[in-house]
């Protein structure tokens, strides 16, 4: 169900405020004392319990439901794969101690041993062929997931502890994506007993963590699993996790310490942590990268002069100094830097808005055509960037209508069913730090994030590099493809992320996540 909200222009206006003006704030009050004093937290009771506020409830714990960060914040700590990947985003052993290929297509990995699930079913390598078989099955096929893993064929049990994922073709980055969500194991015997809407709210895994309680749009609870094959993990009793849509409110619960930490500080909020001496603004550099997507389907924006028009009409330098206050980076293409496959070498387009005007004349666009922008209603920082984008566009002659949607019917209804209006925010972490899932996920034909895009020599190259493990081939397919995307402009990258987050002093051991994935293992609270 669409929401539409109408959206004041004055935040926005401050990217263009010399040009556009309007707007104002009251001077800064100068009359304060000489040396004032930083602000201080109401502290709770020393206890090793920990409080999250986090934006969003992804409304399914299943892992084959979902792609959003939002989940794995929370259940990166309830479930666990065969590998893992550590805070500085290196992939470790998990469930699996080992694994080798047999050949190019046959995969052993050795199983932990000693391992049970959350209700003391035990881990084996039946519950891995379990999990594999739900995910490429039908079951799988309800979500995102499915997607990611076709290149398995089958998985063979080679014995208690021992499996062989025997692929269909070569998968150059095969283990880094049995570290994602859809590779998670679940317990054979509790799915089949409970089935698929049970195990959606009541999950079950071998995390460090299992679900005590959850309560839809306001919180769940967490606690120790006490028989966690880590020897002395994790160290906290109780972790909750509170959904807190409002950035706002999320700052206020932090100041009164409430909670305990706070994901995405948004920009304007930094000024107001930092001067709270118990508090620590914590940033860490992401492989999320925003962009606007374009439905190449729909009128005008099936024309690429269209496209191309509007990647200049975008002063993405401006919005990122002015609105993201310096906490983001451009980059040439829907992938981070961080990312294997990325071509710094591909150049920017520049904020050139008389160029745009050019090209829209070519294509025929009168002035004051109407485009749809679609985005998250939740995401207080990107509204204030699509304000700036409408008024930039307008600038040129397009009128844009921001339309604001639940976050969930964004992602798993509009954008897949090509109802995202003519554009809107796409925003990806590029998880596997290689541009081969971004680019199938985004522009192979037929993907559920896909419903449009379709280019013959993008789906050539989009071989090419899968066929080889040979990285040097797969980067000089990768820089053909990012060419050839440049040239088409399915999207017009914005700016690459740096992630702010909000701790209590009193919590240790806590690294914000590059990809979201909280890791609270070693953390706990004095």
């Amino acid at each position: 169900m669409k929401k539409k909200v109408g959206i004041s222009a004055c935040s926005a206006l401050l990217v263009l405020a010399a040009a556009l003006g309007g707007c104002s704030s009251k001077p800064a009050d100068t009359s304060t004392q000489a040396n004032p004093q930083p602000k201080t937290v109401a502290q709770a009771p020393a206890k090793n319990e920990l409080t999250l506020g986090v934006n969003g409830d992804p409304h399914s714990w299943d892992p084959i439901d979902t792609f959003l960060l939002d989940w794995s914040t929370v259940a990166t700590s309830v479930f666990e794969g065969l590998v893992e990947r550590t805070t500085d985003l290196k992939i470790q052993p998990g469930l699996a101690e080992s694994w080798e290929f047999k050949d190019d297509k046959t995969l052993q990995f050795k199983l932990r041993q000693g391992v049970t699930f959350h209700n003391g079913e035990p881990f084996n390598a039946e519950a891995v062929k379990f999990t594999f078989d739900r995910l490429l099955g039908e079951e799988g096929k309800k979500g995102p997931q499915q997607a990611n893993y076709t290149s398995i064929d089958r998985v063979e049990v080679v014995d208690e502890f021992t499996v062989n994922m025997i692929l269909k073709e070569k998968d150059p980055v095969f283990i880094t994506k049995l570290a994602g969500y859809g590779a998670v194991i679940v317990p054979p015997k509790y799915y089949k007993e409970k089935g698929d809407e049970y195990f959606n709210t009541h999950p079950v895994g071998t995390g460090p963590f299992k679900m005590d309680s959850y309560e839809k749009d306001n919180k769940v609870v967490l606690v120790k699993n006490e028989n966690y094959w880590k020897q002395g993990q994790p160290k906290l009793e109780k972790v909750t996790f509170r959904f807190i849509p409002e950035a706002t409110t999320r700052l206020a619960e932090m100041q009164t310490g409430a909670i305990d930490i706070m994901k995405k500080v948004e920009i304007s909020q930094t000024e107001s942590i930092k001067g709270m001496s118990d508090l620590e603004l914590m940033q860490v550099g992401s492989p999320t990268v925003y962009s606007i997507r374009f439905n190449t389907s729909m009128k005008p924006v099936d024309n690429v002069k269209v496209r191309e028009a509007i990647a200049y009409a975008i002063d993405a330098d401006l919005i990122i100094e002015t609105l993201l206050s310096g906490y983001g980076k451009r980059v040439n293409s829907f992938q981070s830097d961080m990312s294997f496959g990325y071509d710094a070498n591909l150049p920017l387009r520049n904020y050139d808005p008389e160029k745009a005007k050019q090209l829209l004349a070519e294509a025929g666009v009168k002035e004051g055509t109407e485009l749809d922008l679609f985005l998250p209603g939740t995401d207080a920082t990107f509204k204030e960037v699509a304000q700036a984008i409408e008024m930039q566009l307008g600038q040129v002659g397009l009128k844009v209508k921001l339309n604001l949607v639940d976050a969930s019917t964004f992602t798993s209804d509009l954008i897949p069913k090509g109802k995202a209006g003519h554009m809107y925010r796409n925003g990806w972490g590029g998880w596997t730090l290689d541009f081969d899932n971004t680019a199938y996920l985004m522009y192979h034909k037929g993907e559920f994030w896909n419903p449009d895009f379709h280019d013959e020599k993008v789906e050539e190259l989009l071989k090419a590099e899968r066929s080889t493990f040979d990285q040097e081939k797969r980067m000089a397919a990768f820089k053909e493809l990012n060419q050839r995307l440049y040239e088409l402009v399915p999207d017009v990258p914005l700016y690459q992320t740096i992630n702010l987050w909000a701790a209590n002093k009193r919590v240790k051991g806590f690294q914000p996540p590059a990809d979201e994935r909280i890791d609270l293992r070693e953390v706990s609270v004095e």
